[in-house]
């Protein structure tokens, strides 16, 4: 059982948290949503569902996902999470339809909502709710990119790293933008249609909310679909993992470098040149020195490295933030 638990705190806290707080709001958004008639409320609830769908199995995929690699799986299990994405964009697609349709129907035939102040209150609730869930998120592309951001930066920084964070935060953080916009324009909606006669803002504000999870769809499955053919890191990683390779002292170039994501992990595989005159024996202790160095970072999963002598052209061309100080080159 303890190790279990251990297993399971593995797992993405950011689409674990969502899930839970989602799955209560979906509850209180359904019966406020049954009891006031409400258009608005009842696309607010589909979307709270589909979140709470979605995070969980996004969650026990990521779980799966930090799995060990074995004899038969040697490159570990990092895109299954994408494929736990994929049945997520599938239910939020799902979602997203019927709530699109709701909306229609809301427009050709207008129903007066009723119990004002629980729509209201259940819907302050959700933007409440759901905004901590986005601002966790954002913090956890902040951790997991290692950008320093603190106070009101992490949102910024959120939106510029969000393609290097691991896919479930990618989701949760997509998902819930479009959640706290989707319970705002909800709560517009109940407000307005309360005090003016403009009826037809509760069908519009339904089809609007639809057609944000069906860009949330499109966004989220495009990633994984990108994440499962299997995908170039990032330039920042790129350059990261250059930067640990030159910072030994007996590396002049590095002749190839590939670095493909699997999930949230990084595969590295790379030809290093050698200063000349080296033995067989210095140079293989020299190749395991880097191999270590580069499994020292956390991103780093796997290193597969060959080494050549040193062949006298430049092929790696350093950003200049990387070059050793007083360095030259070849």
């Amino acid at each position: 059982m303890s190790s279990f638990w251990a297993t399971l705190k593995k797992g993405n806290t950011s689409s674990a948290t969502a899930a839970l707080g989602n799955l209560g709001l979906a509850i209180v958004k359904g019966f406020a949503a049954a009891y006031s008639g409400s258009g608005a409320m009842f696309a607010s609830a589909m979307h709270s569902i589909a979140d709470a769908v979605n995070q969980g199995f996004v969650f026990f995929g990521s779980v799966l996902a930090e799995k060990k690699p074995t004899p038969r799986f040697p490159t570990g299990f990092g895109r299954v999470i994408n494929l736990f994405c994929m049945i997520a964009v599938i239910v939020v697609t799902i979602m997203a339809y019927e709530t699109v349709m709701e909306g229609i129907h809301l427009l050709q035939e207008p129903a007066h909502a009723s119990h004002f102040w629980l729509n209201f209150i259940i819907l302050f609730l959700a933007i409440v709710v759901d905004g901590l869930v986005l601002i966790k998120a954002m913090k956890e592309i902040v951790h997991e990119t290692r950008v320093d951001a603190k106070g009101w930066g992490i949102v910024p920084a959120a939106f510029r790293h969000v393609g290097r964070a691991a896919p479930p935060t990618r989701l949760v953080f997509y998902e819930d933008i479009v959640a706290t916009t989707g319970a705002l324009l909800a709560l517009i909606a109940v407000v307005v249609t309360q005090f003016t006669t403009f009826a037809l803002l509760d069908g519009i504000a339904t089809i609007l909310i639809g057609i944000l999870m069906v860009g949330v769809a499109f966004k989220v499955g495009y990633d994984n679909m990108v994440g499962l053919i299997g995908v170039a890191a990032p330039k920042e990683v790129e350059d990261r993992v250059a930067a640990i390779i030159f910072a030994d002292p007996d590396v002049t170039d590095i002749n190839r470098l590939r670095i493909v994501q699997e999930g949230r992990f990084y595969h590295v595989e790379c030809y290093v040149e050698l200063r000349a005159g080296l033995t067989l024996a210095v140079a293989d202790d020299i190749k395991y020195r880097i191999r270590d160095s580069l499994l020292t970072d956390p991103d780093i999963s796997d290193v597969t490295m060959g080494i050549l002598e040193d062949n006298g052209v430049q092929d790696w061309q350093q950003s200049d933030v990387f070059k050793p100080a007083g360095g030259s080159e070849n």
